[in-house]
């Protein structure tokens, strides 16, 4: 396997029909690398393999993985990058991993399985300090930012005409919190109880997304909660079949959760995202790039460098309509857990810290 096959640099098609050739590409690629992986005499000859846990191969997470890939990647031979070439850490070669997501890939993370992963900072959040899921669990207090990507929004979506205008009109109602044990479900309680609707004010059930969507619509279910970066398409499918509102959430209530759980950070969803939905004021959690602390500190500093390097704009900017939102001047907005060290020089070298 070559340096360029290891990179996986593959873009997200400026139009749909490039899609499917870009994910067997990327399918192909990561079988490739896996092999290389496996080997320990391959891994310890270069030393310069990086691998970054994502998503599953249809969701956000995977292709983005592949794009910070890229972007850090600067495997031996390669142009320099005054040269126009790539502006990556020397000699390294970052890969995707296709995972089951943040949950997995914080464990992957801290039992270092891999060097580094994706995961929404809320899910990151409860890690680090032991509360939900990991109520039983030790020893992701390790864990280190690298940099918030980009927001993820809560939308609370109900029918209108249901007599449901803002979130305290939720009691007695049947709300779906989303999948017990995931980030959603802790985001939604937090939500409820910061506006006066603790356990028992409201019918709490745990559906996902696909079977909250069906129930809001067929008239079983009141409201339901999804985080996820807009349009969602679920919403979207929903929107066109039924009339729906998604709920604001604002005000001091919004104020104090955030003062509690720092990861939440002020968003709006735009209008007509959704069809006959206007803009909705809302909270988001951002999409982490995470590490351990006991990475290199040196290492994590040249990583930050180069995602950052502004030759690697057009690898976000054209990579995938989500890269577009990947930006220097949001990468410390609600920060949940610490930065990493390496981190943390880099953004004190050009003034985003104090």
């Amino acid at each position: 396997m070559n340096a360029t096959t290891a990179r996986c640099p593959g873009l997200w098609g400026r139009q749909n029909g490039r899609r499917k050739r870009w994910l067997v590409q990327a399918l192909i690629c990561l079988v490739a690398v896996g092999a290389a992986l496996s080997s320990p005499q391959s891994r310890a000859a270069d030393g310069g393999y990086f691998r970054i846990a994502t998503g599953a191969t249809d969701g956000t997470y995977f292709p983005i993985g592949a794009l910070i890939a890229s972007a850090v990647s600067n495997p031996p031979g390669s142009r320099d990058c005054a040269a126009g070439g790539s502006c990556g850490v020397p000699g390294l070669i970052a890969v995707g991993q296709a995972t089951k997501g943040s949950v997995e890939n914080v464990n992957l993370i801290t039992s270092d399985a891999v060097e580094s992963g994706l995961s929404q900072a809320d899910v990151a959040y409860m890690a680090y300090f032991g509360l939900g899921l990991f109520k039983q669990q030790t020893g992701h207090d390790n864990l280190r930012i690298i940099a918030s990507l980009y927001p993820e929004l809560v939308h609370l979506a109900v029918r209108k005409h249901s007599g449901i205008y803002a979130l305290e009109d939720l009691r007695d109602r049947r709300v779906s919190l989303g999948v017990k044990g995931s980030g959603t479900n802790f985001d939604a309680a937090a939500i409820l109880a910061a506006h006066g609707l603790k356990e028992g004010d409201y019918k709490a059930k745990h559906f996902d997304l696909g079977e909250s969507s069906d129930k809001l619509r067929l008239g079983k279910l009141d409201a339901f909660f999804i985080i996820a970066g807009a349009p969602v398409p679920a919403l979207i499918d929903l929107a066109e079949q039924a009339n729906i509102s998604l709920l604001p959430i604002r005000g001091q209530a919004s104020t104090d959760l955030r003062r509690k759980y720092p990861f939440f950070v002020p968003a709006k969803i735009p209008g007509d995202l959704y069809r006959n939905v206007a803009a909705t004021e809302t909270l988001s959690v951002g999409a982490l790039w995470l590490v351990s602390e006991h990475l290199d500190a040196d290492r994590v500093y040249e990583l930050t460098r180069s995602l950052w390097h502004p030759s690697n704009r057009r690898v976000l900017d054209n990579g995938h309509p989500v890269g577009r939102m990947i930006r220097l001047e949001s990468a410390l907005a609600g920060l949940s857990l610490p930065l990493h060290e390496g981190a943390k020089r880099f953004y004190k070298e050009i003034g985003a810290l104090p």
